[in-house]
């Protein structure tokens, strides 16, 4: 046989576009034979839809039971804040300081005191606060998502970061304490130290909630900006910030809600006075929780015989519970301040 009798494997498997072979130009293609799926075998059987429809209760039933379960403290701690504050929550109290106080006797206007100064201190000592670590916070995480991303650098300030998330609220306060003094002079006192005090277990909190929201935003966005010539501070400014503002208010309430109600730092740092101190840069100033530390740590007033009309030997306890109460509200209208502003200066509102 000669060599060129012998057919060429590349020729026998050459097919033209027509699905015809190229050595026989009249065959025609067989279409290959497609598997049959037997669907019928993956049917579920009856018990097995038995099966699944009480699993689906059982799981069910346990997420409303855990729902229920994490609901009972939450309703306790209302519940028990409004029925015992509600008492001595009225205008006077909300109106008056604590000057001129004594004991369970009533004042001048007919109450027994108030929280005035408190509250003035609790916005401005709170707000100092944010003034500090919110730029700070915000501008970190900026820094750890869009700049230094996977760096050493970025490693060991998100290590740092988490290792100040730890802190204790007293160490705060004592650092705040000493700073102040080694700066003013020892015994320095006043509402920016406590702001200052606050501010350390802020920064944490804004800059972890920031960056996991910076990291959110899709990288399309980055780069359509690019793309059109936009710099990369603009890109931040305009594009990425505003797009993850929600989250980032989000995250400012978590922290700002967490420093209202801190008591030891502040004892430390701004201490207490009876009269109202709208300086937030000099002298003493109290908060709504080292007001209510302060009511229940001096436990009953004295109301004996030949006591003023009107004396009230629990008085001190019925202003620690309504000044919690006091510091209630003022959190949820912060909660409400802050969902108001993410949706004015979010980007879909801003379209």
């Amino acid at each position: 046989m000669r060599q060129s009798d012998i057919a060429n494997p590349k020729e026998l498997n050459q097919v033209s576009d027509d699905g015809r072979s190229a050595r026989e130009p009249g065959a025609e293609t067989v279409p290959e034979a497609r598997p049959v799926i037997d669907f019928d075998r993956f049917r579920p059987t009856r018990s097995s839809i038995r099966a699944r429809k009480r699993h689906d209760g059982v799981m069910t039933a346990l997420i409303a039971c855990s729902f229920l379960i994490a609901l009972v403290p939450l309703a306790s701690v209302l519940w028990v804040s409004v029925s015992r504050g509600v008492k001595r929550l009225n205008w006077d109290f909300l109106t008056h300081n604590m000057s001129g106080v004594v004991g369970g006797n009533p004042t001048a206007t007919g109450g027994h005191g108030g929280i005035l100064h408190a509250i003035i201190g609790t916005l401005e000592v709170t707000a100092g606060a944010m003034v500090i670590s919110v730029p700070i916070g915000v501008m970190c995480a900026v820094f750890l998502v869009e700049y230094a991303s996977g760096s050493r650098l970025a490693r060991a300030v998100s290590l740092l970061v988490d290792v100040m998330s730890g802190i204790p609220s007293i160490v705060a306060g004592l650092f705040a304490f000493s700073m102040f003094a080694a700066l003013a002079g020892p015994g320095t006192v006043n509402g920016f130290s406590g702001s200052v005090a606050l501010s350390l277990l802020m920064v944490p909190t804004v800059v972890k909630t920031s960056e996991d929201m910076l990291r959110v935003v899709p990288d399309d966005l980055r780069e359509a900006a690019y793309a059109l010539g936009v710099s990369k501070q603009r890109t931040i400014t305009r594009i990425v910030l505003r797009t993850a503002l929600p989250g980032i208010v989000s995250g400012v309430i978590l922290a700002t809600a967490r420093v209202i109600g801190e008591t030891a730092p502040l004892l430390i740092a701004s201490g207490f006075i009876a009269s109202t101190n709208p300086n937030l840069f000099s002298g003493r100033m109290t908060t709504l929780p080292v007001y209510v530390y302060n009511e229940f740590s001096q436990g009953l007033a004295v109301c004996g015989p030949g006591a003023v009309p009107g004396c009230v030997a629990g008085i001190r306890m019925e202003r620690a519970w309504s000044a919690a109460l006091a510091l209630i509200v003022v959190v949820l209208l912060l909660n409400l301040l802050g969902r108001l502003v993410s949706r004015v200066f979010s980007a879909k509102a801003s379209e």
